[in-house]
């Protein structure tokens, strides 16, 4: 088993004011308290045995800071840290079970990669029959076994990786750390790193503790993923949960491509239980399910902000529709077109599919091209202006 368990975790590093008068402070969007600055805000976590845990968010968030903590490559300045049930805050990095891939590989160049998998090992003194078995296993489930014997200047970036993770699995360490390990690869490489990462998880069994800033990555990879900002959580979740229902207008922006359409709106509530949103004149009715979660936490009518994902607006003829909009960005993605339109004084981005029902191609949009746009009260999300908060999900 392999439980990792972060209980009201902090990292906070000295702050130091300017040296020079004159010099101005570095610039930080954390927290600065007597004691430094708070890199790591009271992070808590419960990791289960074998899940695949994805920390994602801007760079500066925290992320990176958490993995190394858990590692033990960074002191824990407050909290305690489990694996397994055991207290691990004052336990070196070697005695913790963990294995840890980073972004630079870090493979040692004179060596072969079966010397680099299994230098671990050799370190732990571990018998030669059982690496050579250890070493042969690791490669064939990573499709590296022609080039056991090549040096890392022979290989290509994505199998330099994948003899990363070799030497991290041939300990059958109990937590699997990886920290931005596909940052350093092309794009096609990076899918394809996704998809034996996904493999390799099924046949190892290995708790999963990932760091990234592509949300691609995060959705597609991660059972669960948290979404930090500033060294604070923002939410914890599965993918859809934080697709679905993201609780704050950070969250919102964060997770999907392109990111979501926002308005001025207002929330009217009509009565009991009834909620409608007014903008640029018009209404749009907000969902049963919506409205109930609404008034389950008592909100009031007020001045929100409306978000819509591209999407989940759909287009209409010139003269339907409730909005209106001129296309002034057409960018083709294959399979669909991003149209940015001009509306309401701002941005508006609209996902269309260039084939319909049939499979015939739709005729495409101008740009200048006035059209018409509407949305759904199922597919909107509210957020407060006071806090940013979704006003649907519980404080």
């Amino acid at each position: 088993m392999s439980e990792v368990s972060l209980k009201h975790i902090k990292k906070i590093y000295p702050y130091t004011e300017p040296k020079k008068k004159g010099e101005a402070a570095r610039p930080t969007n954390l927290k600065i308290t007597d004691e430094g600055v708070v890199a790591v805000e009271d992070f808590n976590l419960d990791i289960a045995d074998r899940e695949f845990v994805v920390l994602v968010g801007p760079s500066g968030c925290g992320k990176s800071t958490t993995l190394r903590m858990v590692a033990g490559l960074e002191e824990i300045s407050g909290g305690e840290l489990y694996i397994d049930g055991r207290l691990v805050n004052d336990v070196a990095p070697k005695d913790r079970d963990i294995a840890m891939v980073f972004q630079s590989y870090a493979l040692y160049p004179h060596m072969t990669v079966r010397e680099n998998m299994a230098f671990p090992l050799k370190l732990k003194k571990v018998d030669q029959a059982t690496i050579n078995a250890k070493v042969n296993e690791a490669a064939e489930i990573l499709g590296i076994t022609e080039y056991l014997e090549r040096k890392p200047k022979n290989l290509s970036g994505g199998q330099r990786q994948r003899v990363a993770i070799g030497r991290a699995i041939v300990r059958e360490p109990k937590v699997l750390l990886m920290d931005e390990p596909l940052s350093n690869l092309d794009a096609k490489l990076r899918n394809q790193m996704r998809a034996e990462i996904i493999k390799l998880r099924q046949r190892i069994n290995t708790t999963f503790i990932y760091v990234t800033h592509d949300q691609t990555e995060a959705m597609t990879l991660g059972d669960r993923i948290v979404i930090m900002k500033d060294g604070v959580v923002q939410q914890i979740g599965t993918p859809q949960e934080v697709f679905d229902h993201p609780a704050n207008l950070f969250v919102s922006g964060f997770i999907g491509v392109p990111q979501m359409n926002y308005f001025n709106a207002r929330l009217v509530k009509k009565g009991e239980g009834s909620y409608e949103v007014e903008l640029d004149g018009k209404t749009v009715s907000v969902s049963p399910d919506k409205q109930a979660r609404l008034a389950a936490n008592g909100v009031e009518s007020q001045d929100i902000t409306l978000g819509v994902r591209p999407e989940h607006v759909a287009l209409f003829g010139e003269e339907s529709g409730m909005f209106h909009g001129t296309v002034e960005v057409s960018e083709m993605m294959g399979s669909s077109v991003h149209l940015h339109l001009s509306s309401l004084g701002q941005n508006v981005i609209v996902i269309v599919q260039t084939m319909d029902l049939q499979g015939q191609h739709k005729e495409g949009f101008k740009i200048g091209q006035e059209v018409a746009y509407t949305f759904g009260g199922n597919v909107i999300h509210m957020f407060s202006k006071e806090d940013e908060r979704n006003l649907e999900l519980p404080r």
